[in-house]
């Protein structure tokens, strides 16, 4: 039986790993974040990413194991991100896994990192099946029917933009600092999250989601307020409550894009039993309260994780490193980031 897992994240600009154990829980989540490194350059460089990850990979693993009171020949299986993600970010991760794997002797598991999120809800909850999972992150926003472990189908996702993608984008054009979630959160507050500038929704009633069109809504708006320029989309001239406005108005906004689309999959999935809001955007506390406003009022049960296991990070990964064990999805050295 495999009892003790040893995840690794390296799929973007988090260096994560993590020991979960398979009676006990997670024992140990360590996490370095790139966001003071990135911040400099309006967002993710993939190359600033991978050579991160190279420099912090070791330590981080190594905490993870101390932290949990743990050796490498304690653990019983190496999980590690092999998709999606960075390219290079990704490389740094599954070759550190692959390594560490053959040098002593232990079982190697590639996890998606998408379902790593869709089942980040069940490290502090026991969520039935089947659900709905919404992820939404800095580059996914997407629907899941999740009927069991590793039994999930994607039945909505965005076209265009994610949702993160939309935050950070319109964050920079009022002037924002990468990354722009959180601040936007905060000035949306300042003004009580009021509507002011009722943004398109989206016409369609389909559950695919699509962002682009948003932004540059929002983009034209200032255009027309005189306060960015079309061509170089600099800030000529920006008001403080300007600023909160629209702020206030792309926050009310995506949360109504979220429960719009949430209404829709429950008259088409009528016998899920709960819903799961998952990934870097479910930090937003004014969304996930509105989400759990909704389904509460739908008599459905909400869960959504903690801000730690929210945003990237290895706990998640080693979760589902853990079921995959116990299905003998197991993979070989010659794992790789494009399958």
């Amino acid at each position: 039986m495999h009892k003790l897992i040893l995840g690794i994240e390296t799929s973007c600009d988090e260096t994560a790993a993590s020991v979960y154990c398979s009676v006990d829980g997670v024992l140990s989540n360590p996490l370095f974040s790139q966001i003071d490194i990135q911040k400099q350059y309006g967002g993710v460089v993939p190359e600033v990413a991978s050579r991160s990850h190279l420099e912090k990979i070791t330590p981080i693993v190594q905490k993870a194991l101390i932290k949990a009171g743990k050796t490498l020949n304690d653990i019983d299986v190496i999980a590690v991100t092999s998709r999606p993600g960075l390219p290079g970010s990704l490389l740094v991760g599954v070759c550190f896994a692959k390594a560490l794997a053959w040098s002593v002797k232990k079982p190697l598991i590639g996890v998606n990192h998408l379902e790593g999120h869709v089942f980040s809800s069940f490290l502090q909850n026991d969520v039935p099946f089947p659900h709905l999972c919404l992820t939404a992150s800095g580059g996914h926003t997407a629907l899941y029917l999740v009927k069991g472990f590793g039994d999930y189908e994607v039945i909505g996702k965005t076209l265009d933009d994610a949702a993160g993608e939309a935050f950070d984008k319109v964050g920079k054009l009022v002037g924002l600092s990468y990354p722009a979630g959180p601040t936007i959160e905060k000035l949306a507050a300042k003004q009580e999250f009021k509507d002011f500038f009722q943004y398109p929704r989206g016409r369609k009633e389909t559950l695919n989601f699509s962002f682009s069109g948003l932004k540059t809504a929002v983009l034209y708006d200032l255009v027309d307020r005189g306060v960015l320029d079309l061509k170089t989309k600099k800030i000529l001239d920006i008001n403080p409550t300007l600023q909160e406005q629209v702020a206030s108005s792309l926050l009310v906004c995506i949360n109504d894009v979220f429960i719009k689309k949430l209404k829709l999959a429950l008259k088409a999935y009528p016998d899920v039993k709960a819903v799961t809001f998952v990934g870097g955007v479910a930090c937003n506390q004014f969304i996930t309260d509105n989400i759990a406003q909704f389904c509460e009022k739908q008599d459905m049960e909400f869960f959504s994780p903690t801000p730690r296991y929210c945003t990237d990070n290895a706990a998640m990964i080693a979760f589902v490193g853990n079921y995959m064990a116990k299905q003998h999805k197991f993979s070989d050295l010659t794992l790789d980031i494009f399958e």
